[in-house]
């Protein structure tokens, strides 16, 4: 496959995948491409010199705000290098999410369940208004897609730097946003805020929640948003007329892991459910289980078909781990073992052969003239420092 030319072209997108607790695995995956980088560009080199835009959903939403939000006692750099992401989490998560023990854990879940959100969301929602602040989604140090669901309007809101100029109510607060696309149904509470103008006057109402409902892999949403601002402003946002094919793009796009290989439910069982099983099941919410990987694989599907159609495939690095079993598969089991066999399930999946989904039975196949998941990240590292290098030339050369 002819690798990248005229790199000054692409335009560079990371995505990742919404998840809870399992956001430790692309925290994991993170790191180790920062690292590569590092060793290429010098140890000040940030994930965020090298996207075009980051995306996230709930979890991932999260770390697309760690990444991106500036320092102000830092010349404005990223607030978060990429390998403080776990040690973030795994102090942060079991704070967020505290377990319930004893032979009653199980009923007192179920009646949580039956009357509001299993948790209220408080330490999660003034930890991330500590982290960011008031940093506006206009102030990021590169481009974000932050989805999330409007319940009243029954519609996406997309919070997008590209939309800004023509929506000015999108430019919110990052920690609205990052409370909003977090707000899974069952697990934490709706998010209502208010953007208001200079004089203090109401110009929008968001009454919003996780944005996996909408698009639990937001790969998709961040090329929209990207080819939206292609057709809005032809010349680019630098200048540079990089046209609106869809092999100008160069993609990572980065799972939280999923349980599809352990085929836990089953046509005669789930037949069998009413409301309440559907919402609440050995401690797992089916319902959105599916949901969200229906939405995940569509997203992936989409991707392979499209740019192995265009030769490009080798422009696009999809890393999932779909063997996740029991506990590694919930979203909120925060216990000491599980969130630590998460960064393990994290630093094995680096390791293991690189993987495409087979588009006619949805399993992740090896693929014959790849690598480990760590060789294909340290290929894209190279194209990342050449791409950022040939724009810096052509932007200092006025071109």
């Amino acid at each position: 496959m002819e690798e990248v030319n005229k790199p000054v072209n692409f335009i560079t997108v990371l995505s990742i995948d919404g998840g809870g607790v399992r956001g430790i695995i692309p925290g994991v995956i993170l790191a180790y491409l920062e690292s590569q980088l590092q060793e290429i560009d010098g140890a000040d080199a940030r994930l965020a010199d090298y996207f075009d835009v980051i995306a996230g959903t709930s979890t991932g939403g999260l770390i697309t705000a760690m990444l991106t939000t500036p320092n102000p006692k830092n010349n404005n750099r990223p607030l978060f290098a990429a390998r403080e992401i776990v040690p973030f989490y795994l102090k942060n998560l079991p704070l967020i999410f505290p377990q319930k023990s004893g032979i009653f854990a199980p009923i007192m879940n179920i009646a949580k369940a039956l009357t509001g959100p299993k948790y209220n969301g408080k330490y999660l929602h003034n930890t991330i208004r500590e982290l960011t602040g008031n940093t506006l989604l206009s102030q990021t140090v590169t481009n974000i897609v932050i989805p999330s669901f409007d319940v009243e309007k029954l519609q996406p809101t997309i919070f997008s730097s590209y939309q800004i100029d023509a929506e000015p109510a999108l430019d919110v607060k990052l920690s609205d946003i990052c409370i909003a696309t977090s707000a899974a149904p069952t697990y934490l509470p709706a998010h209502y805020f208010e953007k208001k103008d200079e004089q203090g006057r109401v110009i929008q109402e968001y009454n919003l929640i996780d944005g996996g409902v909408c698009a639990n892999n937001p790969t998709m949403v961040a090329i929209r948003e990207v080819i939206k601002d292609m057709i809005r402003k032809p010349q680019g946002r630098n200048g540079n007329n990089v046209g609106i094919g869809y092999d100008r793009f160069l993609v990572i796009s980065i799972g939280t892991g999923s349980n599809t290989s352990e085929r836990k439910y089953n046509a005669k069982t789930v037949a069998k459910w009413g409301a309440l099983t559907w919402l609440f099941n050995s401690g797992a919410t089916p319902v959105l289980d599916c949901f969200n990987e229906a939405s995940t694989d569509m997203v992936d599907y989409h991707n392979s078909v499209l740019l192995s159609a265009l030769q490009s495939q080798d422009n696009y690095l999809r890393i999932q781990d779909d063997t996740l079993e029991g506990e590694l598969a919930s979203v909120d089991i925060s216990t000491t073992d599980n969130l630590n066999n998460l960064v393990k399930a994290g630093e094995n999946l680096l390791k293991k052969k690189f993987t495409r989904v087979n588009l006619d039975s949805g399993i992740y196949e090896t693929v014959p003239d790849k690598g480990t998941i760590q060789e294909e990240l340290k290929r894209f590292a190279n194209k990342l420092s050449d791409i950022r290098k040939e724009k810096e030339f052509k932007h200092k050369n006025g071109k």
